[in-house]
C-alpha cells in the first residue's frame, strides 16, 4: 500500500495553527468533512472516542489519529504539519507537530491496520520527517509522504 492511495495532494496542510490537541482534532475533522462529505461532528466524535482509549501520539513529535466511520466507503488520509507543536499526551510525553489523520470504513479491518502500519513506517524515516519539518510547501510535503521507502526502512 502506497500513501498516495490514501492521501490526495489537496489533503496536505503545511502550517496548521492550533493551540491544543482538541483544536488539532477539531480542525482536521472540519477538513476531513470537506473531503468526505461526512458530518464534521461525526468525524470529531469518532476521533475523540478513539483518543479516550489511548493517545494516538506515537512519539518523536508524531500523532496518527484514526477512526472508523460507517458511511465511509474508502480509506481517507489527511496530513498536517503544525505551525507550533502541541501537547498530545504522546507515548514519549513530547509535543506533536506532525499529524496524519486516517479515516476508515467500518468494515476495513486489515486494510485499516495495514494503512496505519504504512503511515508509521513512512513517518519513522528520519529523512522524511526532517524534510516535512523543513518545508512550508504542501506539494513538497506530499512528495516526502509518498516517496518510496529506502530498503532499510521498508520493513
Amino acid at each position: 500500500m502506497d500513501l498516495s492511495d490514501l492521501l490526495d495532494k489537496d489533503a496536505v496542510i503545511a502550517g496548521l495553527k492550533a493551540k491544543s490537541k482538541k483544536q488539532v482534532i477539531q480542525d482536521l475533522s472540519a477538513r476531513a468533512a470537506e473531503l468526505t462529505g461526512l458530518s464534521e461532528r461525526e468525524i470529531f466524535d469518532t476521533l475523540l472516542q478513539r483518543e479516550r482509549l489511548g493517545s494516538t501520539g506515537v512519539g518523536h513529535g508524531i500523532a496518527i489519529p484514526h477512526g472508523k466511520l460507517t458511511r465511509l466507503d474508502k480509506l481517507v488520509g489527511l496530513f498536517a504539519r503544525l505551525d507550533k507543536p502541541v501537547e498530545f499526551d504522546a507515548l514519549d510525553d513530547e509535543p506533536v507537530d506532525i499529524v496524519f489523520l486516517l479515516l476508515a470504513p467500518e468494515g476495513a479491518g486489515a486494510d485499516h491496520l495495514k494503512a496505519l502500519a504504512r503511515i508509521a513506517r513512512q513517518l519513522r524515516d528520519g529523512a522524511v520527517t526532517q524534510g516535512i519539518r523543513g518545508s512550508t510547501d504542501p506539494g513538497e510535503i506530499y512528495g516526502f509522504l509518498t516517496q518510496p521507502l529506502t530498503s532499510s526502512n521498508a520493513a
